[in-house]
């Protein structure tokens, strides 16, 4: 009888009368005939690379349908390993230690295990650690595949042993390669027309299982005449965005959306936004996170954009959804076209390292209040000058420990409302200096 983990899980093409998948029938024979990751396959690529010498254990991050199986199944056959899939979310700790003595059984008779494993990031820390003395005493080489960033997912144990390939979803010239595979497959031109073809195969979203799905719905048409793009976004539902709200791409698409907003760029800060709130994001999240843009990127360079941001945020929450979202786009233009300045942010931060670094210096005592005899007695309040009694209502004494080092923190740029306050700080001092030389301070 053969074992449930002996050999990986048999394809439909090998079921005698079984319906077989067209992405079945497609499936590469080879390395050099994968659409795609030409980076790690081409001549110079990681993979190509790789396979002159020995064979490390893999971890492959990347979308869905773009290769991450076949790879497996074909550097199994390239380097003459026994393959084994198995998947983390339906195998246990028991499956694995079959799997373990299976492989050590095998290695004993002379044949390597390629154990391919979906996935891995579902795995928790016991699980993953359980892989290591077998990958370290060569039973097996591992290829695990997961969609999300292996740098948070995985422990650190596993990923220094394990080289990490990226694989990148695929461009429209390779879903064009892969229809045009799947064309020569079905032995007909798919019965569309330029504009819906291209919007087929972005529809797929980088997939290749997915547009391979798509071609054999509309293959089983039997449409006549070219389809249009109209016709077939009615016929077809466009797969769902790949976005995870707790995930990698939640804070792919933030940051894109921060520095876009920060570079200026109103159309790509704009398209961000949609992209999140496509994919279901909070908009409540999006607001606090444009309303920290305002404080962190536009400062005082335009007072008023924090309150824009603040208005939107109310605003969507009075109207809701759909209506609300406009409200944070438009806050989201107005800080992509609004002056830049970092120049707050940055004194505050050197602020808090400043009074980090003077501990418990006390206040001067001229600018402490004197709310008893005894503190009077002390000194506390003597010799303050009341700004408002000055020339200008401006004094010009030390605000500062006195045994601290005058510094500077905020330096204003020069745009927007903050070309104003840098004017306003040069006079304030050059008076100082003034009152200075004279002792008046």
């Amino acid at each position: 009888m053969t074992d449930l983990f002996d050999t990986a899980p048999q394809p439909a093409s090998d079921v005698p009368n079984a319906p077989v998948p067209l992405a079945d029938r497609l499936r590469p024979a080879a390395l050099d005939t994968v659409i795609g990751q030409g980076h790690l396959l081409g001549d110079d690529g990681a993979l190509t690379t790789m396979l002159e010498g020995t064979l490390p254990s893999l971890v492959l991050w990347g979308p869905p349908g773009v290769g991450k199986t076949t790879i497996a199944r074909l550097l199994a056959d390239r380097t003459g390993r026994h393959f084994v899939q198995i998947s983390a979310i339906f195998t246990g700790v028991a499956d694995l230690r079959k799997v373990f003595e299976t492989a050590r059984n095998r290695r004993a008779n002379g044949k390597g295990t390629l154990l391919f494993v979906d996935e891995i990031h579902r795995f928790n820390k016991a699980q993953q650690d359980s892989f290591l003395p077998h990958m370290e005493d060569g039973t097996i080489t591992l290829v695990g595949a997961t969609t999300e960033n292996p740098s948070f997912e995985l422990n650190a144990a596993l990923m220094s042993r394990a080289q990490v390939l990226v694989l990148e979803r695929l461009t429209l010239r390779d879903m064009e390669l892969l229809t045009q595979r799947a064309e020569k497959e079905l032995g007909a031109k798919l019965p569309l027309d330029g504009e819906a073809r291209e919007a087929m195969q972005e529809m797929a979203d980088g997939d290749g299982r997915a547009l391979l799905n798509l071609i054999e719905q509309i293959a089983a048409w039997g449409a006549k005449g070219p389809v249009d793009r109209d016709t077939l976004s009615r016929r077809l539902q466009r797969r769902a965005a790949q976005y995870d709200k707790s995930g990698d791409a939640h804070y792919n698409l933030i940051s894109a959306l921060h520095k876009s907003v920060r570079g200026s760029d109103p159309d790509a800060a704009v398209y961000w936004l949609a992209r999140m709130l496509a994919g279901g994001e909070d908009p409540r999240y999006l607001a606090r996170r444009v309303t920290r843009m305002a404080v962190e990127d536009i400062g005082l360079a335009d007072p008023q954009a924090q309150g824009i941001c603040l208005q939107a945020w109310e605003t969507y929450e009075r109207l809701g959804s759909p209506e609300g979202e406009l409200a944070i786009a438009n806050a989201v233009i107005y800080l992509a076209l609004a002056p830049k300045s970092n120049a707050a942010y940055a004194a505050y931060k050197a602020a808090v390292a400043g009074a980090a670094r003077t501990g418990s210096e006390p206040p001067p005592k001229h600018i402490r209040n004197a709310p008893t005899k005894l503190m009077k007695e002390q000194g506390y309040g003597a010799g303050y000058a009341y700004d408002h009694d000055e020339v200008d209502a401006f004094s010009g004494q030390n605000y500062f420990p006195d045994d601290m080092k005058r510094p500077v923190y905020y330096v204003p740029v020069d745009r927007g409302f903050e070309r104003e306050l840098g004017r306003r700080l040069d006079w304030f001092v050059e008076q100082r200096e003034k009152r200075r030389v004279r002792g008046d301070g």
